[in-house]
């Protein structure tokens, strides 16, 4: 039997009606049955600080707890600047904090970055996969993915409405699945 491998999402975008969340929640929709995916909220956690860490907040310890307990992770993100949103490179700082007890270390990743622009979220996501090399998380090399114009590919109430989009999120949640066969922990 094939062990269900749970998964951490972390959405860059704190909007309500983020594009990025509705491609978290497409990305469930169309994941194997292998992978057990999980939203984890990054918008409570206080900006990090080293001077907190003797008597860390209650949110960076549950959040440290749920990263540390998956067996890989998976960032959806939105570009900002040409980088990561202020939020989820926050949330990276907090779980590779204090020195020594870096809760991402050798847990397999994937990024998927989505925009209304036409090349959705490179650079976020080409600078989201750097930061990710030095916080020790094998990160999957193809298919990459990058959804432009994706204001477009949504209904009314946020489900994914494009069958092309569907069909490649399918094949890279697939590819996903074997990288994090392939670069768990044993």
């Amino acid at each position: 039997m094939e062990k269900i491998r749970d998964v951490a999402v972390l959405v860059g975008s704190l909007r309500k009606a983020s594009l990025n969340r509705k491609v978290a929640h497409a990305l469930i929709e169309v994941a194997p049955l292998s992978l057990k995916l999980d939203i984890v909220e990054i918008g409570q956690l206080l900006l990090y600080n080293p001077d907190e860490e003797e008597n860390a907040p209650d949110a960076w310890k549950q959040f440290r707890e749920r990263i540390c307990a998956a067996d890989a992770v998976l960032f959806v993100t939105p570009e900002h600047n040409r980088s990561v949103p202020a939020a989820l490179k926050n949330a990276m700082d907090i779980g590779s904090r204090p020195h020594g007890k870096n809760v991402w270390s050798g847990k397999p990743g994937a990024v998927v970055s989505a925009s209304p622009g036409a090349i959705g979220g490179f650079g976020a996501n080409h600078h989201l996969r750097q930061s990710l090399v030095f916080l020790n998380v094998p990160a999957t090399p193809q298919p990459e993915v990058y959804i432009g114009g994706a204001d477009k590919l949504f209904d009314d109430v946020g489900k994914l409405s494009n069958e092309g989009t569907r069909k490649f999120l399918q094949g890279f949640m697939q590819a996903f699945a074997a990288w994090i066969e392939a670069n768990a922990p044993k």
